[in-house]
């Protein structure tokens, strides 16, 4: 019997929507949606979510809504950490409530990298004590979190982000044209301070990356549009993208195959980031996967509503307490 959940989840850059079979121990995605809203805009380190990105996401999380309407058991809505930043994140969260029915759930940047973390070692299929690295890198924080098993044993949350990025260092959009090398030496510089805490976590045998950068980068590196759920790259793919879009303007990097326009002006900026995350932990090859942090969430809540014996909780003591059962 089909046991299917729905989450929305609003992030810095974009509003995404997965609907998905729970039965199976590896669940079945039926319906996955994204739709660039980018709620962070303008936002820095702590600030306000303006009116029109406001709007915009509203407007994106009824439409994506409707795509799933009457097809889910259970509908959760998430987000992340534009709205973690925000200052009239209730009001936003209110706002939310009153078109889907549930609470938007504001997930810290520790539950965020748990949830990252389960849903991308689905990718790996069957682990035998490996130990895996998952990194999130969205529009404004990158995750990381380490394990042997289903539950990360170690995660940081760190204030950088593909937006963030760019918006400390605008001429990574490309807006002006060709960026040169010294603006990403100044951007990589940035996302090495950030990025700092990865460095005293320990050596990791596999490593996943999810998020919009790393799997637009996937399609740019195959040269065709459309997501594969999983891609391996190297860290010469990510650097070969890199200079390739920085030889370009704005417009000419949106008719490169693979990439969505929406993302052209941050990919760079998200690229840093994430070349960055492998020279600190010193790996040269990654698996880019869909199986993220909307997909972690699911199981998570899955192994809430029907625990095993003697099962640990599911992301941080006082999930049950925190987030109950809609």
């Amino acid at each position: 019997m089909s046991k299917h959940y729905a989450i929305i989840s609003v992030g810095t850059n974009s509003t995404r929507v997965l609907l998905a079979d729970m039965a199976p121990d590896i669940p079945h995605a039926d319906l996955a949606q994204s739709i660039g809203t980018r709620i962070g805009e303008g936002l820095g380190p702590r600030g306000h979510l303006g009116e029109e990105p406001m709007r915009r996401t509203l407007d994106a999380i009824a439409q994506l809504h409707r795509a799933v309407r009457g097809h889910f058991v259970r509908l959760f809505a998430i987000s992340t950490s534009a709205v973690r930043r925000a200052d009239n994140a209730d009001e936003f969260c209110a706002r939310v409530a009153d078109k889907l029915g549930v609470p938007l759930r504001i997930l810290s940047g520790e539950e965020e990298a748990a949830a990252s973390y389960r849903g991308a070692i689905t990718a790996f299929g069957a682990l035998h004590g490996e130990r895996v690295g998952v990194v999130d890198m969205g529009g404004g924080s990158t995750e990381y979190a380490v394990g042997t098993g289903t539950h990360p044993e170690k995660f940081e949350s760190c204030e950088i982000g593909a937006v963030r990025l760019t918006e400390a260092v605008p001429e990574l959009a490309g807006d002006d044209g060709v960026v040169d090398l010294t603006t990403i030496e100044r951007a990589r510089a940035i996302a090495r301070q950030a990025l700092e805490p990865l460095r005293s976590y320990p050596a990791v045998e596999r490593l996943a990356f999810v998020g919009g950068t790393a799997t637009t980068t996937a399609s740019i590196v195959r040269g065709k549009k459309g997501k594969v759920a999983s891609y391996t790259l190297t860290r010469a793919d990510l650097q070969k993208v890199l200079v390739r879009l920085c030889g370009m303007s704005l417009e000419e990097r949106k008719t490169v195959v693979g990439m969505k326009p929406q993302r052209a002006d941050i990919l760079p900026g998200g690229i840093i980031v994430l070349d960055t995350v492998l020279d600190i932990v010193k790996r040269d090859i990654v698996v880019a996967t869909t199986a993220d942090l909307l997909l972690g969430f699911l199981l998570f809540a899955r192994d809430e509503a029907a625990p095993q014996a003697g099962q640990r909780e599911p992301l941080a003591a006082g999930w049950k307490a925190r987030w109950g059962r809609n």
